[in-house]
């Protein structure tokens, strides 16, 4: 019998998730918990991290996973490391199951970087009114660059101070639609998007508002993590879980 480990942090994790419940699947649900109130899931779930690669290790073994699902945010680097690493050890299959990212179309005016180095680059000296769509886990980093204004959209308030003198707060939580991230940016004026390639629907509105508005888009690409097998849909994965032959859910 299988018994999968769903790292999740996406909607997709979540379907998946429900999926898997509805298979009668025995499976654990794994996120960070970086959220105050997560979505409800209906597998087993744990919240935290494992210590690393050698607490997956542990767990991977005490746990007897016979498969993991590597469902986390696409800039989740160092979760999906470990994972890899992980399965590595413990001879455990890993598949990646992630979005496709955001392609730019026509009317589109983006500039790709690596990383958050190439993204103060690309923002320049001149102070500009910036929709700063990374989350919270790397706003000090934008402390060191020029005096532009930030919006900042997060889905939980924050407990401590934002370090950034000049921006505005947005507490809301995806998906969002084209006609509410296109009045967001025009009421707070924004003349440049800051965002990570994601991928997925929930929050693409705001790159068709850009197109829209004429807004430029600094977008950093994903990190490259080679090794890995990924999978971009909900069906891909089952059929992997089932092309073992001797196992079944």
């Amino acid at each position: 019998m299988q018994k999968i480990l769903l790292l999740g942090g996406t909607t997709e994790a979540s379907r998946l998730a429900r999926h898997l419940a509805d298979c009668g699947a025995n499976a654990i649900f794994s996120y960070a918990g970086r959220t105050n109130s997560p979505r409800s899931q209906p597998l087993p779930t744990r919240v935290g991290g494992f210590g690393g690669v050698d607490g997956l290790v542990d767990y991977i073994r005490t746990e007897n996973i016979t498969h993991i699902i590597d469902a986390t945010h696409p800039f989740a680097a160092q979760m999906s490391r470990n994972a890899l690493d992980a399965a590595a050890q413990t001879n455990t299959p890993l598949v990646s199951f992630e979005r496709a990212p955001w392609q730019a179309g026509t009317g589109d005016t983006w500039q790709h970087v690596a990383d958050y180095s190439g993204v103060l680059d690309a923002l320049g000296d001149a102070p500009r009114r910036v929709f700063l769509a990374i989350g919270k886990q790397n706003i000090d980093l934008f402390t060191s660059a020029p005096p532009h204004h930030y919006l900042l959209r997060l889905v939980d308030q924050p407990e401590a101070a934002i370090p950034l003198p000049d921006h505005a707060l947005e507490i809301a939580a995806g998906p969002f639609d084209l006609a509410g991230d296109r009045a967001l940016l025009q009421h707070h004026a924004i003349d440049v998007i800051v965002t990570k390639n994601a991928g997925g629907i929930g929050a693409r509105a705001k790159l068709d508002a850009a197109r829209e508005l004429g807004v430029p888009v600094i977008i950093m690409d994903r990190p490259a993590l080679p090794g890995r097998r990924i999978l971009e849909t909900q069906q891909e994965v089952m059929d992997w879980l089932h092309q073992d032959g001797t196992q079944s859910i």
